[in-house]
């Protein structure tokens, strides 16, 4: 633990950088951008424990939930809030929490940061269990709120995982899986919104869609779950089927229509010909694994 934080140090590169042009400044900012995805690999194995930790909570019930405060808070938020329209799970399955609620989304509340016991009645409120998986969010790595909901948390004996913008963050000492990216001093000096908050945002994509590729949200590459509630995902959901299936567009859309634009079902029906109760009772059984429901079907041909 140190005093020393490097997110909040003066940056030589960018000394006197309101005296450069717009074109100057623009490049600065780019240039120091360039070296947070390094930063962020460094951090793969501890980031690769947290998937495996968030998976195996999904598998047995249990929730991610981000914690944060400022920045933090809402990059958590964000990235919780994209996961039920990309992957087409719950809402309640990947969650947000910013110190001081939804007015904190818009304004800031910077006070609410140092509360303790304020951290404790939001991980009460949403029900914390020690099935779920809690990440703490802090930049700084050493921010009250984000301490208190971790040390709370690993009480439960649900997960924690810490995720912090310096080294030897005090957040560390309640994780079980420790992320720090060293992202080093800000272009504007103690500005974590910019390399910081670009780094934590880096993460999340990666805990939160990784773990849903292995619990199954994505075939090949592809949000297979796609929710085609407008005429641009109805035309999407079409071009997912045509793309694992010699389908025409007027079959296809028929297909879609008869499964209600269930992209997996419509794809083992194609391929193993069953019925479409058939098809849902081979999805169930094989955890709603495309390709092991087609072979199940075809092996009881």
């Amino acid at each position: 633990m140190t005093d020393f934080l490097t997110t909040e140090a003066l940056n030589p590169a960018t000394e006197w950088i309101d005296k450069q042009s717009v074109t100057t400044i623009l490049q600065w900012i780019n240039d120091a951008d360039a070296t947070i995805a390094n930063a962020v690999r460094n951090e793969i194995p501890s980031i690769s424990k947290a998937v495996e930790k968030i998976v195996e909570a999904f598998q047995n019930g249990g929730r991610l939930i981000y914690i944060g405060a400022g920045t933090s808070g809402r990059l958590g938020v964000l990235d919780a809030s994209e996961c039920p329209p990309t992957f087409n799970v719950p809402n309640t399955l990947v969650q947000g929490i910013i110190a001081g609620g939804a007015y904190a989304l818009t304004n800031a509340v910077e006070n609410i940061e140092d509360s303790e016991q304020e951290a404790i009645n939001d991980l009460v409120s949403k029900g914390l269990t020690a099935k779920d998986v809690v990440v703490g969010i802090a930049a700084s790595g050493r921010t009250p709120y984000v301490k208190s909901a971790l040390s709370y948390a690993h009480r439960l004996g649900a997960y924690t995982v810490s995720l912090a913008c310096n080294t030897n963050s005090e957040i560390a000492q309640f994780a079980n899986t420790v992320i720090e990216v060293n992202t080093g001093p800000e272009v504007i000096a103690g500005s974590t919104r910019m390399k910081a908050g670009t780094a934590q945002k880096m993460v999340l994509n990666m805990l939160s869609t990784a773990s849903m590729i292995k619990y199954n949200k994505v075939y090949s590459n592809i949000m297979i779950d796609v929710q085609a509630t407008n005429e641009k995902l109805r035309r999407r959901a079409l071009t997912i089927l045509k793309k694992f299936t010699n389908i025409d567009d007027s079959k296809g859309i028929r297909l879609l229509e008869e499964t209600d634009y269930n992209i997996r079902l419509s794809i083992v029906h194609y391929k193993s010909n069953a019925s479409i109760e058939k098809c849902k009772e081979a999805l169930i059984s094989s955890n709603q694994q495309i390709d092991k429901a087609i072979n199940l079907l075809l092996k009881e041909e």
